[in-house]
């Protein structure tokens, strides 16, 4: 079926007794931005670098649109590799219109493409410049240059936000979003969570060379633990521990609770039980982060007892239903008082 989309299909590999990936398989649809997360080693490269050709995989199967990857198809690929792979002694204009001629441009319209993205990700002023004169984040910059000016098909990007400051993380993400909205399927791996929180479609959380978990970010949170803190002060110690869907309740001596809440937990009900004790001052949920999911999937996945870390999240308000509110609230939609 001729979709658009980068299929990863039950990719293995072994270095010895090391083994890299494990049936390794999943899908990066046309237009959408693809997170591929995980440890160190845990083979995000290792499939990164099967799909572009530059190792062969001992099992499974690339597919773009249908169709297993040729070296045509692979020609239509963006690559941005983790080692950045600029000769440091060129000229970055030089560079760059011969990079895209390789991928098959034609020389003037090299040319042009390496002018339209030089003025794009703000390094048309360094053009004449070697690669090794200009600072980490230019170079970035130069390197997504090289991935996007043969206008591919697809984009593979290993840790592209590595090393950029806060402009740079904004233009490149302005571009991917651009890239994926102009139907290019995009997979990048990034150990910067938050980035990928709130730029990608889709996450794959990969450990010891096996996908994990994959979903939306709400999907993948909505799976993982969540936190209300409530702000009871007459309640009595232990109100909590035997209420449904309540995993553990803490108490610290200013008079609020922290309960870990399972999942489909109904928070009116908790609500409800602390105003029956007295008044609420506060009630604050915090659903589990992106980073908060990945070390539950990965401690798990190790074999390890879950870590009893506090989530982080945006603060928001239910609104009770036996007592009323101090004129102070919180907006969720800023997480600030309003």
């Amino acid at each position: 079926m001729r979709d658009g989309a980068l299929q990863i299909d039950g990719l293995s590999k072994r270095y010895g007794h090391v083994v890299a990936l494990r049936d390794m398989t999943f899908d990066v649809r046309a237009g959408e931005l693809f997170g591929f997360v995980g440890s160190n080693g845990a083979g995000k490269t290792t499939t990164m670098r099967i799909v572009l050709g530059v190792l062969a995989a001992d099992a499974g199967e690339v597919r773009y649109d249908g169709t297993p990857l040729t070296i045509d198809t692979r020609r239509r690929i963006g690559y941005m590799p983790e080692e950045r792979g600029l000769y440091p002694k060129m000229r970055v204009g030089e560079q760059l219109e011969y990079l895209a001629q390789l991928h098959g441009m034609t020389a003037p319209a090299a040319r042009a493409a390496t002018r339209v993205w030089a003025d794009r990700l703000d390094i048309a002023h360094r053009l004449d410049d070697d690669v090794q004169a200009l600072s980490l984040g230019n170079q970035q910059r130069a390197q997504l240059a090289a991935a996007l000016v043969h206008d591919p098909t697809v984009l593979v990007l290993d840790e592209p936000f590595s090393g950029l400051d806060p402009i740079a993380v904004d233009v490149m993400s302005d571009v991917l979003r651009e890239r994926a909205a102009a139907g290019v399927p995009t997979v990048l791996s990034s150990h910067q969570l938050d980035l990928v929180e709130l730029l990608c479609d889709r996450v794959g959380i990969v450990s010891a060379g096996t996908m994990v978990a994959v979903g939306s970010v709400d999907e993948l949170r909505a799976d993982g633990e969540s936190v209300l803190v409530i702000d009871a002060p007459d309640a009595p110690t232990g109100w909590a521990d035997t209420l449904p869907g309540v995993r553990t309740a803490s108490r610290d001596d200013r008079g609020r609770t922290e309960l870990r809440l399972a999942t489909g937990t109904d928070d009116q009900a908790i609500l409800r039980a602390a105003l029956a004790t007295g008044p609420v001052r506060e009630f604050a949920h915090r659903r589990s982060s992106l980073a908060q999911r990945f070390r539950e999937v990965v401690t798990h996945q190790a074999g390890e007892p879950e870590p009893p870390t506090r989530t982080r999240g945006r603060r928001g308000r239910l609104i009770p239903t036996q007592q009323t509110w101090p004129a102070r609230r919180t907006d969720p939609a800023k997480g600030s008082q309003a």
